[in-house]
């Protein structure tokens, strides 16, 4: 019988020490708890769920380790996170655009190398479904070619809303970005140079990404409890009458999004026909 485990990340700020800022968002750790519960309710093991302070890279690469060491061929990992979206330089070469893209976590930048690296770890034929609600996560913003300021920022958004009354945008500020790597050059430049290259790493996982957004789009942090992405994906699911596969979801949360923001789905891995046909949370 197959194994379900989850991990969830919700990051609400993150260590002013390390960034220079805390670039404050109101809904992650709503939109983490949130995921948990239908993890939960669909009979998933929730192995962590991993919330601002505990969302360190430390944590996160000893749940995605732990969960690796766990599964089998058939199980499934739902892994989901909710915060920032950033960027480093790349310095291994298997970048385009010449940047590395990140998941900010509290303590520091975690580069999609380390996160593809992990992926590598689990056994043929497990499972692994990645919802991220964060900008630029297309393909976990692989690609990213956009530079952010405040004029791509505004564009994104009413703006003949009030400031007060625009959601927040889940991108890492741009000054935040530049010192945190200014101030860590070091570290980003020793884990990218340690990692294989993303196109030399050999995943027999079964990968499947559903995105809050496009590699050049800004996503919303959302007015109401969870972020847009997430409020709609929870609209659909229905609280589990919605029926069809994965590739039906992602299509009918596209459909309810507005046009700036259009969730991507991505395969990776093994990247297989089967998995996009399955019924959405199931075991």
């Amino acid at each position: 019988m197959s194994k379900g485990m989850s991990i969830h990340i919700g990051i609400n700020e993150i260590d002013e020490n390390k960034y220079g800022s805390k670039a404050k968002l109101k809904n992650p750790e709503n939109d983490a708890s949130t995921m948990a519960g239908i993890a939960e309710a669909q009979g998933f093991d929730v192995s962590a769920t991993l919330l601002t302070k505990e969302a360190t890279s430390e944590h996160v690469t000893a749940a995605l380790k732990d969960a690796a060491s766990q599964l089998t061929a058939g199980d499934i990992l739902m892994l989901t996170y909710s915060g920032h979206g950033s960027q480093v330089p790349d310095k291994n070469g298997d970048e385009p655009d010449g940047k590395d893209e990140t998941l900010v976590l509290f303590d520091r930048q975690f580069v999609d190398d380390e996160l593809y690296a992990l992926f590598g770890t689990f056994p043929e034929d497990v499972r692994i479904l990645m919802l991220s609600d964060s900008c630029h996560s297309g393909t976990v913003a692989r690609d990213l070619s956009l530079s952010l300021n405040e004029a791509t920022l505004e564009r994104a958004f009413d703006t003949s809303k009030p400031a007060e009354a625009r959601a927040r945008v889940r991108a890492l500020p741009s000054d935040a970005q530049f010192r945190n790597y200014q101030r860590d050059q070091t570290l980003y430049d020793s884990i990218q140079k340690s990692l294989p290259a993303l196109d030399q790493q050999e995943i027999k996982a079964d990968v499947l990404l559903i995105s809050g957004c496009q590699d050049n789009q800004t996503a919303s942090d959302g007015t109401g409890t969870n972020g847009l992405f997430t409020q709609t994906l929870l609209r659909t699911w229905k609280n589990g009458a919605f029926q069809g596969t994965y590739s039906r979801l992602h299509r009918q949360i596209v459909k309810a999004m507005p046009a700036y923001q259009t969730p991507n789905l991505f395969q990776s891995g093994k990247s297989t026909p089967g998995f996009l046909a399955q019924t959405p949370f199931s075991i």
